[in-house]
């Protein structure tokens, strides 16, 4: 069901540390909008007055989601827009929002996205990794088996990896890297990104994690993280599953691209051997 006379949600992104990268359409929605759903209305409210905007401004953060979500709800439903925004970033992107989202989808009221800085994509570019395939994995479990889990998984993992951290957390976190993934995996340490202080550090694990150890951060920080190289055997599976989409139907160069993108090898090598009539299979 689709509510005819419902507001839209907005979901609005917002500087990560520099104020020139607000877009023209954010600055606009910002000052249309009936209600401006943020984090820290102190924050946002210092946002607006710098554009000058001024606008209502009701918390929405991660204590308060459940409560605030059918209220949001009952504002829109009314034909009221509403901007969501978070302190930095893209809401929903390590941030409150997907809960207010998902409910809106839920309840048939319409959502748009005016997009935005996010802290996660940029370390991801300026970090000179591979950036054809990556994950996001936010904020990494504190202790116990539910954080070596995950860096088990990372370590196994051929994608590229996105980290945020606690500054106070980053030495410790580099360490346990290194010693999942191994010291010479590359790396990049971003810390405060856009700001006047922005940092980044390329190199290995080992290295970061050296050159980390006892130094007091401050700041946000994002770690970004060589995938794994692929293992023995990946290549003739690569091989062994273009094969199978071309017989399928598939034109040899896209049933190469295909298979070398979910295994994680080269699709030149792929189509090479599917070109040379090898399936990929022990002579």
């Amino acid at each position: 069901m689709i509510w005819a006379m419902s507001g839209t949600l907005l979901v609005v992104g917002t500087p990560i540390g520099n104020l020139e990268d607000l877009s023209v359409r954010a600055r606009r929605v910002l000052g249309e909008v009936a209600v401006v759903a943020c984090e820290d209305t102190r924050r946002t409210g210092r946002l607006l007055e710098r554009i000058g905007v001024r606008a209502r401004l009701l918390s929405y953060f991660e204590g308060n989601e459940a409560a605030r979500v059918p209220e949001l709800l009952a504002l829109l439903r009314a034909g009221s827009d509403v901007a969501l925004v978070t302190d930095g970033g893209m809401p929903s992107v390590s941030d409150p929002g997907y809960r207010l989202v998902a409910a809106c989808v839920e309840a048939g009221v319409p959502v748009d996205v005016v997009p935005g800085p996010s802290a996660a994509v940029a370390a991801l570019v300026v970090s000179g990794l591979p950036t054809d395939r990556f994950v996001f994995e936010g904020f990494l479990p504190r202790s116990g088996r539910a954080r070596a889990e995950r860096l088990a998984a990372l370590a196994r993992d051929q994608r590229t990896a996105v980290l945020f951290e606690s500054p106070r957390r980053t030495p410790a976190t580099l360490a346990d890297l290194a010693a999942r993934c191994g010291p010479g995996r590359r790396a990049c340490l971003c810390r405060e990104l856009t700001k006047l202080h922005q940092e980044v550090l390329r190199g290995t694990l080992g290295d970061l994690a050296a050159s980390m150890a006892g130094r007091e951060l401050k700041g946000e920080v994002a770690i970004v993280v060589e995938g794994a190289p692929p293992e023995a055997g990946d290549l003739a599976s690569a091989v062994r599953h273009a094969a199978e989409l071309a017989a399928a139907g598939a034109r040899k160069r896209e049933a190469a691209r295909t298979a070398a993108a979910v295994a994680g090898v080269s699709a030149s090598a792929v189509y090479a051997a599917l070109a040379a009539g090898r399936d990929g299979r022990k002579e």
